[in-house]
C-alpha cells in the first residue's frame, strides 16, 4: 500500500464516495424529515383532517390511493364533502371547533397592479385554529362568511405586490369583476410543503363558493381536538357520521379520508424510510464499482508478490496466514476509504445545511449515528467480499512453483 500510494489512493476513491454518499444520505433524510415535520405541526398537532377522496376499487388499497390522487389531479370532482359535514363532525364531544376549506386561483386587481393569486375560502374558525396570525386589521366573523360579506384578508407578500408600502386596510380589490373590502393582513408565514401562504387571499368560504366558484362543496375539513389522546377514536366517530351522511355501507367505498396527525407522521415516516432504502441501493452501485476496483488491485497485488508468497509458505506459513494477510490489506483499504468517506460525508452535510438555512429553511445539521455505522459497515462488508478471491488465490499457490515463477 505505501509502495503504490498512488493506485491505493486511486482505490480508495471509489469506497470515499459511496462511504460520503450513505453519510448524506442518511443527514440530509434527517434534514428533511425534521423540515417537514416542522411544516406539517405548522398546521397544528391537535387536529384531524377530513379531505375528499376517490372511492376505492377492488385493486389494493395502495393502487386505489394513487389513482385517487391522479385522479383528482386530472380534474375529477368529489362534491360530497359540505357544510352539514362540518357541522355535524363538531358537535363530537372532543370536538372544539373546525373549518372547511375550498382553493381556486383568479386575477387580483388594485388600481394598475394585477396579480394571479391563490384564493383560499375558510370558515371563521380557521383563525382560532390555525398557527396563522394577523398582522394588521381582523379576520371575518361567522355572520359575514354566512351572509356571503364581500371581505377579505391578504397574505404578507399579496399586500405588498398589490399596495406596495401604502395600507391595506379599507381599501378594494377587484376579484372575479367584483369588490372586496381589505379587512386583514396575515403575518407572515412562509412555505408550508410547495404552498406559500403569504400569496394567498382569503375569503369566507361561503362567498368563495357561492359568489365565485358556484359550488357548495368543501376540499378538505380541519377540526381541532379537545385531547389528542383520543385523535383515533374521535377519527373513527368522524367516519362514522359522515358514512352516515353520505349513504355509504361500505368503508371501501369511502368518498373521503379522515388522517389524525399521528397518522400523517407515520406516513411522512413511511416515504422517508422508503426514499433513504432506494437512495442506499443506488450507492451500492457505487460501492460496487469501488469493490470491483479493489478486487482488480488485490489481483495485480496477488501477482506482484507470488515470490513473497513462495517464500512464506517456505518457512512455515500456513494456507490460513496467507489468506489473512490479504484479506486484512483488502478491509484495510475498505475502512480508510470508509472513514474517509465518512468525514467528508459530515463536511457535505454541514454544507447542505449551511446552504439550507440561508435560504430561510429550518433544516438541521445532524449526522445519525445510523449512517456511520451503516456507511462502516458497508466498507468492511465490501472489503472481505472483493478480496476474499484475491486472498483465497494467494492462499492456494504452490510454494515451489511461486519461487521457481519469482
Amino acid at each position: 500500500m505505501s509502495a503504490n500510494k498512488l493506485r491505493t489512493a486511486l482505490t480508495v476513491l471509489g469506497i470515499v464516495i459511496g462511504s460520503a454518499s450513505v453519510v448524506v444520505v442518511y443527514s440530509a433524510g434527517e434534514g428533511i424529515r425534521g423540515l417537514l415535520l416542522k411544516q406539517i405541526s405548522s398546521f397544528g398537532t391537535d387536529i384531524i383532517q377530513t379531505e375528499i377522496k376517490i372511492p376505492a376499487n377492488k385493486r389494493s388499497t395502495a393502487e386505489s390511493e394513487q389513482n385517487s390522487g391522479s385522479g383528482i389531479a386530472q380534474g375529477v370532482q368529489i362534491t360530497t364533502l359540505r357544510h352539514e359535514d362540518l357541522e355535524d363532525i363538531s358537535k363530537l364531544k372532543n370536538i372544539t371547533g373546525g373549518y372547511g376549506a375550498i382553493l381556486t386561483q383568479d386575477k387580483a386587481s388594485y388600481g394598475s397592479e394585477m396579480r394571479r393569486a391563490f384564493l383560499i375560502g375558510v370558515s371563521a374558525d380557521y383563525i382560532e385554529i390555525d398557527s396563522t396570525e394577523i398582522a394588521v386589521g381582523r379576520f371575518f366573523s361567522e355572520e359575514e362568511d354566512k351572509s356571503l360579506a364581500q371581505v377579505v384578508i391578504l397574505g404578507s407578500k399579496m399586500a405588498e405586490k398589490l399596495f406596495g408600502d401604502s395600507e391595506a386596510i379599507g381599501k378594494y380589490i377587484v376579484l372575479h369583476k367584483s369588490k372586496y373590502q381589505v379587512i386583514g393582513v396575515m403575518e407572515e408565514k412562509g412555505r408550508v410543503m410547495t404552498m406559500d401562504f403569504d400569496e394567498y387571499i382569503y375569503l369566507p368560504v361561503r362567498t368563495l363558493q357561492k359568489k365565485i366558484m358556484g359550488i357548495e362543496h368543501f376540499l378538505y375539513t380541519v377540526h381541532q381536538l379537545a385531547d389528542p389522546s383520543r385523535a383515533a377514536d374521535t377519527a373513527e366517530e368522524a367516519r362514522t357520521i359522515l358514512r352516515d351522511n353520505h349513504d355509504i355501507t361500505d368503508p371501501d367505498k369511502d368518498d373521503f379520508r379522515v388522517t389524525t396527525m399521528e397518522e400523517m407522521l407515520e406516513t411522512l415516516d413511511t416515504i422517508m424510510n422508503a426514499l433513504t432504502i432506494l437512495l442506499l441501493s443506488i450507492i451500492a452501485i457505487s460501492l460496487v464499482v469501488g469493490g470491483v476496483g479493489i478486487l482488480n488491485v488485490m489481483y495485480v497485488s496477488v501477482s506482484e508478490r507470488v515470490g513473497e508468497i513462495g517464500l512464506r509458505k517456505a518457512v512455515g506459513a500456513n494456507y490460513s496466514a496467507i489468506k489473512q494477510q490479504f484479506l486484512v490489506e483488502s478491509v484495510l483499504v475498505t475502512l480508510i476509504g470508509g472513514v474517509a468517506g465518512v468525514l467528508v460525508g459530515i463536511l457535505i452535510s454541514w454544507v447542505l445545511a449551511w446552504g439550507a438555512g440561508s435560504f430561510g429553511l429550518e433544516w438541521r445539521f445532524v449526522v445519525p449515528l445510523e449512517g456511520v455505522i451503516v456507511s462502516l459497515l458497508f466498507s468492511f462488508l465490501f472489503g472481505v467480499l472483493f478480496g476474499l478471491g484475491p486472498a483465497t488465490k494467494a492462499a492456494r499457490l504452490d510454494p515451489i512453483e511461486a519461487m521457481r515463477k519469482e
